[in-house]
């Protein structure tokens, strides 16, 4: 049995996926790029920021699936250049406090819509 978890504080899907499924305890989270649910507009202003807004994107579904940031088991990093990696790495430990999951990060030739990075995680419930 899987549940679908979509929500408006995230951007909505691109094309045929959703947000997030659960599937027992598990919650499998699409890839987020820095788009900006609200205005419906890429984040270009840098890297950093474009990091802030995929892992705010990211908090959006974990909290519509009940969960947060702690239920985290793994994460998956895409970037389309290794050199933005101390940044995007920066701000993704402002959103993790312990117990820190798996992650892999690779580099890329290319993302959705052009972005710079694009973060999808698994958690638990």
């Amino acid at each position: 049995m899987m549940e679908i978890i979509n929500t408006n504080n995230a951007p909505a899907p691109i094309g045929p996926y959703n947000q997030a499924t659960v599937a027992g305890n598990f919650v499998f989270v699409s890839g987020q790029i820095p788009l900006n649910p609200a205005t419906g507009e890429l984040v270009t202003t840098g890297i950093a920021d474009e990091a802030v807004m995929v892992m705010e994107n990211l908090k959006a579904i974990l909290t519509a699936a009940g969960i947060g940031f702690e239920n985290i088991v793994k994460t998956s990093i895409f970037l389309t250049d290794m050199g933005t990696f101390a940044q995007v790495n920066e701000v993704y430990g402002k959103y993790f406090t312990s117990n820190f999951p798996a992650r892999e990060t690779v580099q890329v030739s290319a993302l959705p819509k052009g972005v710079n990075v694009e973060i999808s995680v698994i958690a638990v419930k």
